[in-house]
């Protein structure tokens, strides 16, 4: 498109990948530093120029057109090839470093690692901003596409170049109010699976590795509910007699936070490996490999603090 047509501004890019990111008019300009009369001048730009509306109106929000999702990749990659051109190299320097850093991970992830990250950020690089992400209830390339620049958690990714780390290894635990009748006595395969249960999953499943080493046993749990996030299971598990799932070590912190318990699961379950992961694009450059490096360190203080791994056996 841009070599069959010398006119066009190529600052356009830009505005359209602000534009396809928010998906507002409003934090497209924001995010530029652009008054909204401007970003609406470039947008009706953007459509006379690519002949698509790009993003229309939708209720109170706005979408994406099919043919702004069919470039809405390539955009991102020119403008990032634009910046790595243009930009000069990310300082060695953490204090003179000034961009925004996004990472994806579920809430887990983030409340018990964020603050930590956020605190070292703070001290080794003030302009620098951490942008979090949720994860979604369907999977998107997210690092391939530039959208995030590192992910966090129990990747299953499926792109095979995304570089991949193990930060530590976990297990799971049942996670209970204070006071909880499986508390007290022995808690048996037969005990925990007759129990309410509660799913902690973004895809809403209803089951997982626990109902099939329950079904191995000849039991079947009872679930009365799936939730998207770790921090709604936990509130609902602090007000109900239903039995949550939570990673023993990553969830350590907020577990005590609420006061709620933790119970060992009667069942031989596969350990988890909680890893950063992040595309091979971002291996060299300066700023990433600090921000990699930041994740090391509060992993690395965070565990003295945590629960140590389970020996099986």
């Amino acid at each position: 498109m841009i070599a069959r047509n010398a006119n066009i501004d190529l600052n356009l890019l830009t505005a359209l990948d602000a534009l396809l990111e928010e998906q507002s008019v409003t934090a497209a300009a924001d995010r530029l530093g652009l008054s909204g009369p401007a970003m609406s001048r470039a947008l009706g730009r953007i459509r006379r120029t690519t002949g698509d509306p790009v993003l229309v109106r939708a209720g109170r929000h706005m979408v994406p057109t099919p043919r702004a999702l069919e470039i809405r990749a390539e955009v991102r990659r020119l403008v990032e090839a634009a910046h790595g051109v243009l930009a000069p190299s990310a300082p060695a320097d953490p204090a003179a470093l000034a961009r925004v850093f996004t990472l994806y991970a579920n809430d887990l992830f983030v409340t018990a690692l964020g603050p930590g990250l956020l605190a070292r950020a703070a001290e080794q690089a003030p302009q620098v901003v951490l942008r979090f992400l949720g994860e979604s209830s369907v999977d998107v390339p997210l690092l391939r596409d530039g959208s995030a620049d590192l992910e966090l958690g129990v990747i299953d990714s499926l792109e095979p170049e995304i570089r991949r780390e193990e930060l530590f290894v976990d297990h799971s635990v049942a996670v209970v109010r204070d006071g909880h009748p499986l508390s007290r006595g022995k808690l048996t395969a037969a005990r925990f699976a007759a129990a309410p249960h509660l799913n902690f999953s973004r895809r809403g499943r209803l089951t997982g590795p626990v109902d099939a080493a329950l079904a191995e046993l000849g039991l079947r749990r009872r679930v009365i509910a799936t939730v998207p996030t770790f921090a709604a299971s936990l509130m609902m598990v602090q007000d109900t007699d239903a039995v949550g799932l939570a990673n023993a070590r990553a969830a350590a912190p907020t577990v005590r936070r609420l006061g709620l318990r933790t119970l060992p699961v009667p069942l031989e379950l596969p350990s988890m490996s909680l890893e950063m992961a992040w595309h091979p694009r971002q291996e060299a450059d300066p700023g990433h490999r600090w921000l990699r490096g930041l994740v090391r360190e509060t992993v690395r203080d965070a565990l003295r603090e945590l629960p140590p791994e389970r020996v099986s056996g």
